[in-house]
């Protein structure tokens, strides 16, 4: 059967495949193949720029030349290294060897010898996937979690003067203001991203295990370590390892990885907090034409989109969870267990991906409901008692706690005139019975 997104297995490359397409530039078979032919191509043009001394008399001019392999990169390339791949059994080494073929094609064959020079394979594995790693948050997620704050950012601004009843325990409890509670979520959010552009982008480079064995034995007279951190550091734009295995010990990617769940976690708390508010009637949902909520129920819009984002962010962290936890281990020097699952960095952040678009679509939808929200207020007065009972406090009235707990602790209504009825009776001055008067539901919503 031919893939297309009605044989697709999963449902990032079915269902939800005009989503992450994207995605596929850095997480793909393709884009693993083609950062790996980058990686190659940069560390030759770095060897003859140093420069190594059987490369002094490299033209240089060749340069672009060489980068246009991987800039020019398609899929047929691809393809063709996928073919030489099924006769060596090693996916690096057919890399290699592609890159040997375009170079005859340069009539560079005296050079050939120098690509992939004294590295071992994880030299390029371990550079190629952090660096499509970050250009993956850079160019894709970072702009889509960005445009989510934007527009929660934008409710704030608009829903800053909201008096809302809060709650807590799912009772009511002092309002608050609904601006203030999306601002809770666009603290959270802006503080974990700076966290997690904070972790460096680690890379391994450094030989069979890590030590430079091949390329000291070679050139001895050569400072392996300064070269390997500036071809790391300044050329790819990762951060370079120092002591390592033949494998980075992707101690940094799982912070990565763990940053990213922390994230997803707030998204799926504000995920849920956005479906109870539609469910309290806080918010309606626009409405669009030919659009069908229930199969059987032809009145319900249901909060489809919250609830789809926290079933993907939910398998994402599950899978950011197992990479953290599993990456960073490994049998001495290296086992395989590492390479088969870092594949699979891109399934996670595809589903992270649905998530934010799924979440911003039902943020898209909301219609504010005051007069629903008031009538809310109207019918918990008794949530102002917090407020009397602290002032009788400051007036030392006695056991003002326990007075109101009296008023307001019981299964008959509380409203504007039992309220004003209970401060008529209280043995303090006619101005702090005034004071008392003024706080409503409404204004009672604190700084």
């Amino acid at each position: 059967m031919t893939l297309t997104p009605l044989s697709a297995i999963s449902p990032i490359d079915g269902r939800y495949h005009k989503v992450t397409a994207d995605l596929g530039a850095y997480f793909s078979e393709y884009a693993l193949i083609k950062y790996r032919v980058l990686v190659e191509i940069e560390y030759f043009i770095a060897l003859y720029n140093y420069p190594l001394p059987q490369l002094e008399g490299f033209d240089k001019n060749l340069t672009e030349k060489l980068r246009d392999i991987y800039n020019n990169f398609t899929e047929d390339d691809a393809q063709s290294i996928k073919d030489i791949e099924k006769v060596t059994n090693h996916d690096v080494k057919a890399v290699e060897y592609f890159i040997k073929q375009k170079f005859d094609d340069l009539n560079l064959q005296d050079h050939k010898e120098f690509i992939h020079f004294g590295l071992t394979s994880q030299d390029i594995n371990n550079t190629a996937i952090p660096y499509s790693f970050k250009l993956a948050l850079d160019e894709v997620y970072y702009p889509a979690i960005d445009e989510l704050v934007n527009l929660l950012n934008k409710y704030v601004g608009e829903w800053n003067n909201i008096p809302m009843l809060a709650h807590t325990h799912g009772q009511p409890a002092s309002p608050t203001r609904l601006g203030k509670e999306i601002q809770v979520f666009v603290e959270r959010l802006e503080k974990q991203l700076v966290l997690l552009k904070q972790v460096p982008s680690s890379a391994k480079f450094g030989g069979a295990t890590g030590n430079f064995n091949a390329h000291n034995v070679a050139y001895g007279n050569i400072n392996w370590t300064d070269f390997g951190n500036n071809f790391v550091n300044n050329i790819l734009g990762l951060s370079r390892s120092q002591y390592t295995t033949q494998i980075e010990h992707y101690d940094n990617f799982a912070a990565q990885c763990d940053a990213l769940k922390r994230i997803n976690n707030i998204l799926i708390d504000l995920d849920r907090d956005m479906w109870t508010y539609i469910s309290m009637n806080y918010f309606k949902q626009q409405i669009k034409a030919g659009e069908i909520g229930s199969s059987a129920m032809p009145h319900k819009v249901n909060p489809i989109d919250f609830e789809n984002s926290e079933g993907n962010l939910g398998i994402a962290n599950a899978i950011f969870e197992h990479l953290a936890a599993k990456l960073p281990i490994s049998r001495l020097q290296r086992d395989l267990t590492d390479s088969t699952v870092l594949r699979n960095i891109g399934v996670p952040v595809a589903h992270t991906l649905i998530a934010i678009k799924s979440t911003v679509k039902g943020l898209g939808k909301l219609l504010l409901n005051e007069p629903a929200i008031n009538a809310h207020l109207e019918a918990n007065w008794a949530v102002v008692a917090e407020a009397i009972q602290t002032i009788l406090r400051r007036e030392a009235y006695p056991n003002p706690y326990e007075a109101l707990k009296e008023l307001t602790r019981t299964n008959t209504q509380v409203n504007a005139q039992t309220i004003a009825k209970f401060v008529d009776t209280l043995d303090v001055s006619d101005g702090v019975k005034e004071e008392i008067k003024k706080i409503t539901p409404s204004n009672y919503t604190g700084v």
